[in-house]
């Protein structure tokens, strides 16, 4: 694990820095309107300090949380780091996000600043205009000569390893994303974490190049795989997104040896006609989570090297994961507990389950630092919900898996409340709550839909108000109503309007009866597919 001298993300950053100046450190691929552009320790090091300069000069430390709502693009780490050094948070945001989300994360996070991409920075101050008192935004592009000041003072204690790094918003299974406080013993653990995997998964400091198309306000690329990075004096490249017909073509012309991947990535690659682009890189392993077991084999045969699968959370940080032989790739197999890392499988009463039964996956640090050394510090203003997930000292991860006689374990479920959408996960109360503020509806329940491509899709069943007609034109008036106001994703790709829905006594709505446990949702009479609506602005 991470050394006692690092105290914070921007410390392991600089040692690297110091150590391997002229080192890669960052790799953007190529795209048709740009060519390839490379940045080492060094040159980062130098757009870090004039950014430091300028926040500090404003006033900037302690205490203050900036609100980033940018791309996958350098530009990022030069305000994370520049604001971690100075013992500011960011607040990554997701540049999917609408107005309301925006809103909503802005005024809860009570960021200090806010900085855009060019084409959102209207759309940022809007949302940030909604809260007292308003949030001052900057383009990252055009950043103003001085920084508009924070309204209150930095704090005067000494930023370090506790200091909040990062305020993360994860979906939970109440209605609004929770935010979890990440601190920088949070990220040096999560990065160290994943530097020491080994096996299969071994890591070669100053050698490996590591490809990365997950979103940087996610906990995978930005937590996880870019803090081992900077441990490791290693290089990380960061396309703009994942594109199967330019995947083959960047990981080669970056020379990446090491790829990240999500359930969505495999089949989508396999789909591509085969080509001897196949085999023509440098990749050494792929570590990630969702392969479908029966396209596991098929995919490391056909394209040379193997999948690592991981299970992890925001929460946790730290990720499990299957690094040895054998790796049960016919199977959901995602690792054993390890090196302090402790996991069981327990029922409803958080009763141990015997191997091989279902249960919930709970997990803690067994060491002396105590359960929850390294995990994240809790929600941000909801005390409640992180005893409720600590109980009994344990965190309880809402995921359903199975444990074997060997210790393995193995992925069932998600918590029944949670989409998981194409690596995105999609609270299903949120997605009611829009939906039941349409005029048009009278009751709603979101499930998840089986997709062959994206995991899951989002499934809206509806009861119409009295007077309404329940047809496509309607279905597709609901889709536009939800996409106004939630990120692209989250909107159904499927309506089915239903004459009721079955409740229980005190009218909760029971989704598990809605289908039967072996039907296709899909194949039912008058269901609406609207997924060719789901598209990124």
């Amino acid at each position: 694990m991470p050394g006692p001298e690092f105290t914070s993300v921007f410390d392991a950053f600089a040692a690297s820095a110091v150590a391997a100046p002229h080192a890669p450190f960052l790799c953007v691929p190529a795209r048709a309107d740009r060519p390839q552009l490379d940045l080492s320790y060094g040159e980062v090091a130098a757009r870090v300090d004039s950014l430091r300069t300028r926040y500090a000069a404003a006033g900037y430390g302690a205490g203050h949380r900036v609100a980033l709502l940018l791309s996958n693009d350098p530009v990022f780490f030069d305000h994370y780091l520049a604001l971690n050094a100075l013992g500011c948070s960011i607040v990554p945001v997701n540049p999917d996000y609408r107005h309301d989300e925006m809103a909503y994360q802005m005024a809860h996070s009570r960021a200090d600043l806010g900085v855009a991409v060019t084409a959102r920075v209207a759309d940022l101050m809007r949302a940030g205009a909604e809260r007292t008192p308003p949030l001052p935004v900057i383009d990252s592009a055009k950043p103003p000569a001085r920084f508009p000041e924070p309204t209150t003072r930095a704090g005067s204690w000494q930023p370090g390893i506790k200091a909040e790094c990062s305020l993360m918003y994860t979906s939970g299974t109440t209605g609004r994303p929770k935010a979890c406080i990440l601190t920088n013993r949070y990220y040096l653990e999560a990065g160290g974490w994943y530097r020491d995997l080994g096996g299969l998964a071994a890591i070669r400091p100053g050698r490996d190049r590591v490809y990365n198309p997950l979103p940087l306000y996610h906990m995978n690329a930005q937590a996880v795989t870019a803090t081992m990075v900077m441990l490791t004096g290693t290089c990380l490249i960061i396309p703009d997104r994942f594109s199967p017909s330019r995947w083959w073509r960047e990981i080669a012309e970056t020379a990446a040896t090491i790829i990240h991947y999500l359930g969505v990535v495999p089949p989508l690659l396999l789909n591509q006609p085969p080509s001897p682009a196949d085999r023509a890189h440098s990749v050494r392993f792929g570590i990630g989570a969702g392969v479908e077991p029966q396209l596991h084999a098929p995919f490391e045969e056909r394209f040379g090297f193997p999948l690592v699968e991981i299970w992890g959370m925001t929460e946790t940080g730290r990720i499990l994961a299957v690094t040895g032989e054998p790796r049960h790739v016919d199977t959901r197999a995602f690792g054993t507990p390890r090196s302090g890392l402790e996991a069981r499988v327990v029922d409803a009463d958080d009763r141990e389950v015997p191997r091989g039964t279902d249960g919930e996956l709970v997990v803690r640090w067994g060491g002396a630092e105590g359960a929850r050394h390294g995990f994240f510090s809790g929600y941000l203003d909801n005390d409640a919900a992180t005893a409720e997930a600590w109980r009994n000292g344990w965190f309880h991860t809402g995921d359903t898996v199975r444990q074997d006689a060997s210790g393995m374990l193995y992925f069932v479920d998600r918590s029944k409340n949670m989409i998981r959408r194409a690596g995105e996960n999609i609270a299903a109360a949120e997605v009611e709550a829009v939906l039941q503020s349409a005029p048009w509806v009278a009751q709603v329940a979101i499930l998840p839909c089986p997709d062959e491509v994206r995991e899951s899709e989002v499934l809206a069943c509806i009861v119409v108000r009295p007077g309404e007609t329940a047809d496509h034109a309607l279905a597709l008036q609901l889709h536009g109503w939800a996409a106004a106001r939630l990120a692209y994703y989250k909107a159904p790709g499927w309506v089915l309007f239903l004459d009721t829905l079955p409740t229980t006594g005190t009218q909760k709505i029971q989704k598990h009866q809605i289908f039967s446990s072996t039907e296709d949702p899909r194949a039912r009479t008058g269901i609406h597919d609207l997924r060719a609506l789901k598209k990124r602005p």
